[in-house]
């Protein structure tokens, strides 16, 4: 089922389409998020690079973004550690968007992730991100 997207009416926006099935490996995930986030040259190319740079994209010139990740439960097949990282990773960013804190009156910029798979892999996937969001909220 398609999810519609509100995106804010003022501002510019920056979507990312990331593509799950093609994220075989970490090097893979780390080759999507570089070409589709036109991430710096000084990326350092593991998941702590990753993560700072989800939490600053200063480099995009844009007010908002939103990260569309489709097929996410094909991301890392095989590798389920990976795939966590990979999940922790974006909640985290996720997480630190929200809870920026801007002067009174100030619109921040955010960062939507929206995770998608075929409708058969919806509650595999739903199960996946609790677990994920637990463990990065009780770190």
């Amino acid at each position: 089922m398609p999810v519609d997207l509100l995106l804010p009416t003022t501002g510019r926006t920056y979507v990312a389409r990331l593509d799950g099935r093609e994220m075989h490996d970490t090097d893979s995930v780390f080759q999507q998020f570089y070409d589709r986030l036109q991430l710096p040259d000084y990326f350092g190319w593991n998941w702590d690079a990753l993560s700072d740079c989800l939490r600053d994209l200063k480099w995009l010139p844009a007010d908002h973004y939103v990260l569309i990740v489709e097929a996410a439960d094909e991301a890392l097949p095989g590798d389920a550690a990976g795939r966590r990282l990979l999940f922790r990773t974006l909640l985290r960013a996720g997480q630190r968007w929200s809870s920026a804190q801007g002067p009174e009156g100030t619109d921040l910029s955010r960062l939507v992730v929206v995770m998608s798979c075929d409708a058969a892999s919806v509650s595999g996937l739903q199960v996946q991100l609790r677990l994920c969001w637990e463990e990065t909220t009780s770190s």
